[in-house]
């Protein structure tokens, strides 16, 4: 979390980072609690393609994933999501807390995020959520593309 917050505080972009008593592990749970449209919620996900692992932040409100299109945005022949082992070993994080920023990893972001003043995702600790403008993930991460 200490890494966390000094990446944010050098960030010049609005941010929050939010404690709550349980842990939020769905976007429906996360909608709730916070009162924001689904959309808002922003998971990190890990994908495991045959050019290594992406980071894929997404909008809670994007039903599917269509890993075929991902992987020609990627230029992969194959894209899946990483199982829970290998989410921890690439992360050091588990799957359901992986931070929306800090890894070390290229980062695929969803262009729906962009339709929303602040977003909500990961920290690393699963009692901690970022709410943030999306805008910051682009200067945050290693982004090298954005799915439509």
């Amino acid at each position: 979390m200490n890494k966390l917050q000094g990446i944010l505080e050098r960030c010049e972009y609005k941010y929050e980072i939010i404690q709550h008593e349980k842990p939020i592990l769905s976007r429906e749970e996360g909608s709730k609690y916070f009162r924001i449209e689904v959309g808002q919620t922003a998971p990190t996900l890990i994908l495991k393609t045959d050019k290594g692992y992406f980071v894929l932040i997404v909008s809670g409100d994007r039903d599917k994933l269509d890993y075929e299109k991902i992987a020609i945005i990627l230029g992969c022949s194959k894209v899946k999501l990483a199982s829970p082992k290998e989410v921890q070993k690439v992360t050091g994080f588990e799957v359901g807390s992986v931070p929306m920023v800090g890894l070390d990893i290229s980062c695929v972001l969803d262009k729906r995020i962009f339709e929303y003043d602040f977003i909500y995702g990961g920290t690393g600790k699963s009692t901690f959520t970022l709410k943030i403008e999306p805008q910051a993930l682009n200067e945050l991460n290693q982004v090298v593309a954005t799915l439509d």
